[in-house]
Formats: structure tokens, sequence, C-alpha cells
């Protein structure tokens, strides 16, 4: 399938997954730029049209060929499957890694921290971005997902304390904002996450660990973002729509 410039970057990797690799490589924001269209993109991160559609042409043509892609296409599930997807993989991951890369924070810090001035800072932002994590979960966990839940079981909306999907999507959204602002950060911090030459092996799995955690957070905040967040504001209007129809 051609690759449509004037398409947003957000579509193209809610049309195959596999796509979002192509964009961490060179470096294109997906998931809180999601809305941006690929030629744009292309130019805020100095890369190549040409060069990037014909990575993703690869991309597709590799995906098809493999049997352990996730084919699932998330905009055409139901809204309960995709919310319980995002808990069992994204949310998994995070409370997991997020005690072990801040274990590795902090010996890296306490071994290394004199020879290594900006690991102060690494840890500072790590450490904040870490608790708005935490905190971020348990809203999705306690408040938006279960509002969307039930929104599609009864078919009815508006019936949550919180009001609107809307309320509760702005709060997420501006926290992904959030998120994506600290992720740069370490990325600069780290020179793209490089362990230094006097880095032990310890260094080594900090580095690695920020940079999963980047990546998995970049998937996450995309299928909210482009995916979920739209298609539950969606689904409310319609209920609504329909509700005053029948009134």
């Amino acid at each position: 399938m051609p690759i449509d410039l004037q398409t947003s970057v957000g579509n193209l990797v809610s049309e195959q997954i596999g796509r979002l690799e192509v964009f961490e490589t060179f470096g294109i924001d997906y998931c809180c730029g999601g809305k941006t269209t690929l030629m744009v993109a292309c130019e805020a991160a100095g890369a190549d049209p040409a060069t990037v559609t014909a990575a993703l042409v690869n991309s597709d043509t590799a995906a098809t060929a493999a049997d352990t892609v996730d084919t699932t296409d998330w905009r055409a599930a139901t809204l309960n499957a995709l919310t319980n997807h995002i808990v069992e993989k994204h949310h998994t991951f995070m409370k997991r890694e997020l005690p072990r890369v801040g274990d590795f924070m902090a010996k890296v810090l306490s071994a290394h921290g004199a020879n290594h001035a900006e690991l102060a800072e690494v840890a500072e932002v790590y450490a904040g971005l870490r608790a708005e994590i935490e905190d971020h979960l348990k809203k999705e966990e306690q408040v938006l997902f279960p509002m969307i839940q039930e929104m599609e079981i009864t078919r009815e909306a508006g019936s949550s304390h919180c009001g609107s999907v809307n309320n509760p999507i702005g709060v997420m959204e501006h926290e992904h904002d959030n998120a994506g602002v600290a992720l740069r950060r370490l990325r600069e911090l780290t020179d793209d996450y490089t362990t230094p030459a006097d880095g032990c092996p310890t260094y080594q799995a900090l580095m690695a660990g920020l940079a999963a955690m980047e990546r998995d957070l970049h998937e996450h905040i995309h299928k909210e973002n482009n995916i979920l967040h739209p298609r539950a504001a969606a689904y409310e209007a319609s209920l609504l729509g329909a509700a005053r129809q029948e009134s």
C-alpha cells in the first residue's frame, strides 16, 4: 500500500503497529504528536520523507511475513478489549519496570555521580516521571477505563460523577504531554541512552531500561491519544445524540 505523506503519523501506526519502529528510528513523534501529517513530522525530525516512506513500506512487508506481530486492529476492537489490553500489556510493564529501573538509578548515581554530574538531573527527572506515571496508571484503572467500559456495556453516557468522558481524557492527555517532555529530557541528558566508557554493567542496564520504558510509553500513549480517546469521545457523542432524539 502506498504511503500518503498527508496521512497523520498516528493513523499510520494505527493501521500497522510495526511502523512505530520506523518512527522510533527516525525520531518521529507518533504518540503525543500523532495528529501531525507524515510530511510535517518528517520535516520536524529532519528526516527525508522518501527515506522514511521507503522504510515504512519495508516494515509493512516484513510484518506481512512475520508470525509474531500483533495484527489486532484496535480501531475496530471493543473499547473494553482495548482498555484491558492497555492494562495487561503497558500497565503491567510499567509496574514491573519503574521500581527496577529506579533501583538501577540509585546504584548508578551512587557509584558514578561524582564523575557524571548529569546523573543528578537524570535521577531527578526520572523520579518525577515515575511518580506521575504511577499516579496516572491508577487514574486510568480507577476512573477513565471503568467509565469507558461502563458506557460501552450500558450504552448510556453522562452517568459518571466525572461528567463527560472528555474530562478525564483531558487530564490524561495533559499528563501524556508531561511524560513526553520528561522522556525528551532524559534522552538529551544521557546522549540517547548511551553508556559512557567508564560505565559498569548496572549503568548499561539503566540505559537499556530507560530506552525500553520510552519505547513502551510511546506505544502506550499512541494507543490512547490516537485510538482509545477519540473512539470513546465519539461513542459518547453518539449515545448522547441518540438520547436527545428519543426524548
